[in-house]
C-alpha cells in the first residue's frame, strides 16, 4: 500500500499512465472529436510520466507490500517506455489514416501496452512480472492486428497470438516450479535461498523455463520464428513499438530476477545457457538478415542479432554487464525508432516502397529522409561514434571482465558482418539511381518523431560517460 506522501509521487508515472487509461477511454466513449484528441492526450500523458520519472530517479522505493520497486533504474525503464511510446504515437497518426485504421483504441492500446511494461520494470514479484508481461502482450496482440482490412495484419495478430500463448506456458510452469520449491514468488526471497536451492533439479528448471518464456519476448535464436512474420505484417509503426518497448520490458524483467541472483552468488549459474543463446542469435540474425529484400524483415532479423549482443551483458554475470545492458536498450529504442519511422513515411499504399531496392537514389529526392536514415543505419550497425557503438563496447567490455572474451570476439565479428546489410541500404541511397518515382506524403507528425529519435540517438553517442555512469550508480 502507499503508506505517505512520499510514495505516492514515488509511484506518479505508474498513476499517470493508469489515469491517462481511464481519460482515454471516456473520451473515446463520449468525445465527438476523439480521432484527433486521443493521440495528443496519450503524447501528454507519456511525456508526463516519462519526464516525471527521470526528475524523481534519485528517490528509490518500493511499494504495495514489496512488490513494486521505484527510482533508479526502474525509472531509466519508464523513460524508455514512455518516450518511447511518444515517438510511436507520433509516427501513427498520419500513417494509420493512410491504411483507414485511425481507430481511437489504437492509442488506447499503446498505453496498456505500456502499463504492462512499467510494472515489469519495477516488479518485486514474480506474479507481478507476469501481470505486466500478459497486460503487454494481449494489448500487442491487438495491434498487431489493428490494421484489420489488411489479411497480412490478420495473420501476424494469430500467429503471434498463438505463439506467445504457447509461450507463456513456460513463464507460468516456471513460476510454478519456482513457487514449489521456494514456497513465495518474491524476488528477494528467491536470491536470499538461491544458494541453498541451487542444486535443487526442480528450482532451477523452473528458472530456465521462466528464462525461456522471456527468450521469445525477447526474440532471441531458437525463439524467434515469431519475429519476421509479425514485423512485415504488423503496421511498421506498431512493428517497431514491438522490437524496442516490448524487448527493453522483456530484458528488465529479466534483469531483475538475474540481478537479484548476482547478488546471491548465482552470477555464472545460467552463463553456458546464456552464451550459446547469445551466439546463436547473433550469427543467424546477422547473416539471414543479408538474405532479405525487404526492409521491415530485415530490421526483424536486426532485432534477433541485436538481442544476441544483449545477451552478452547477461552471460557476463556482472554489474557492468547490467549497466550495458541498460544503456543499450535505451540507444537501441531510439535507433530503432528512428528506422522504423522513416520506413513508415517512406512507405506507400498498399505496403508499397517496402523493397530495399526502392531505396535507390533516395537522397537526391529526399535528401533529410536520407540523412537521418543513414544515422540510424550507422547507429544500428554500432559506427562511432553514435550510440549503437557505445552500447556494443559496454557489453563487450563486460564480456572482457568476466573472463569471456571468446564471446565478445564472436559479437564483434557479427558487427562486422552487420555492417554490410545497414550499410547497403545508405550505399543504395547515394550512389545508386532509382528505378522507380515515388512520392512521399508530407507528414510532418511523422517527420518530427524521427528528428527527436535521431537526436536522442547522437546525444546518447555524445554524452555515454555522464548516461553510463548514472546507471551504475544505481546498481
Amino acid at each position: 500500500m502507499i503508506n505517505n506522501a512520499q510514495e505516492f509521487y514515488n509511484a506518479l508515472p505508474i498513476l499517470i499512465i493508469g489515469t491517462g487509461i481511464l481519460i482515454s477511454l471516456l473520451i473515446e466513449i463520449y468525445a465527438e472529436k476523439r480521432k484527433i484528441f486521443q493521440p495528443w492526450i496519450s503524447i501528454i500523458i507519456f511525456i508526463a510520466a516519462g519526464s516525471y520519472a527521470l526528475l524523481s530517479i534519485e528517490q528509490k522505493s518500493t511499494l504495495f507490500m514489496n512488490m513494486l520497486a521505484t527510482g533508479g533504474n526502474v525509472n531509466v525503464f519508464y523513460f524508455i517506455f514512455t518516450f518511447g511510446a511518444a515517438v510511436v504515437t507520433l509516427l501513427s497518426i498520419n500513417y494509420l489514416k493512410k491504411y483507414g485504421a485511425n481507430y481511437g483504441e489504437f492509442y488506447i492500446l499503446v498505453q496498456l501496452s505500456v502499463l504492462g511494461m512499467m510494472l515489469m520494470a519495477g516488479a518485486k514479484d514474480l506474479i507481478v512480472i507476469f501481470l505486466g508481461l500478459e497486460l503487454m502482450s494481449v494489448s500487442f496482440y491487438a495491434l498487431a492486428g489493428i490494421n484489420r482490412k489488411r489479411l497480412k495484419s490478420n495473420e501476424a495478430s494469430l500467429k503471434y497470438f498463438l505463439l506467445g500463448a504457447f509461450t507463456t506456458g513456460f513463464t507460468v510452469y516456471g513460476i510454478a516450479l519456482i513457487y514449489g520449491t521456494v514456497g513465495s514468488t518474491s524476488i528477494d526471497l528467491i536470491a536470499e535461498k538461491f544458494i541453498e536451492l541451487s542444486n535443487n533439479f526442480l528450482f532451477i528448471t523452473g528458472l530456465l523455463l521462466f528464462f525461456i518464456g522471456f527468450s521469445f519476448k525477447i526474440a532471441a535464436f531458437p525463439f524467434h520464428m515469431w519475429v519476421p512474420d509479425v514485423y512485415q505484417g504488423s503496421s511498421t509503426t506498431v512493428a517497431g513499438l514491438f522490437s524496442t518497448g516490448g524487448k527493453a520490458a522483456a530484458f528488465s524483467a529479466i534483469l531483475i530476477t538475474l540481478g537479484a541472483l548476482f547478488t546471491a552468488g548465482g552470477a555464472h549459474t545460467f552463463t553456458p545457457y546464456l552464451a550459446v543463446l547469445a551466439v546463436l542469435s547473433m550469427l543467424y540474425g546477422s547473416i539471414v538478415a543479408i538474405a532479405q529484400s525487404d526492409i521491415k524483415r530485415m530490421l526483424a532479423y536486426s532485432s534477433i542479432a541485436h538481442a544476441g549482443y544483449l545477451i552478452i551483458g547477461l552471460a557476463a554475470g556482472n554489474y557492468q554487464g547490467i549497466a550495458g545492458i541498460i544503456f543499450y536498450l535505451a540507444a537501441y529504442t531510439f535507433m530503432n525508432l528512428g528506422a522504423f519511422g522513416i520506413v513508415s513515411l517512406i512507405e506507400g499504399e498498399e505496403e508499397a516502397n517496402l523493397d530495399i531496392k526502392s531505396y535507390a537514389g533516395l537522397a537526391a529526392k529526399y535528401p533529410m529522409l536520407a540523412a537521418l536514415l543513414s544515422i540510424c543505419m550507422f547507429a544500428l550497425a554500432g559506427l562511432p561514434p553514435l550510440a549503437g557503438f557505445f552500447g556494443k563496447y559496454y557489453i563487450f567490455i563486460a564480456a572482457i571482465k568476466a573472463d569471456l572474451t571468446w564471446l565478445a570476439i564472436v559479437g564483434v565479428f557479427s558487427s562486422a558482418i552487420s555492417v554490410y546489410f545497414y550499410l547497403r541500404i545508405v550505399v543504395l541511397m547515394y550512389f545508386k539511381e532509382s528505378e522507380k518515382d515515388f512520392v512521399v506524403a508530407h507528414n510532418s507528425t511523422g517527420l518530427l518523431a524521427v528528428i527527436i529519435s535521431v537526436l536522442l540517438v547522437i546525444v546518447f553517442g555524445v554524452a555515454p560517460g555522464t548516461i553510463i555512469n548514472l546507471i551504475s550508480s544505481f546498481l
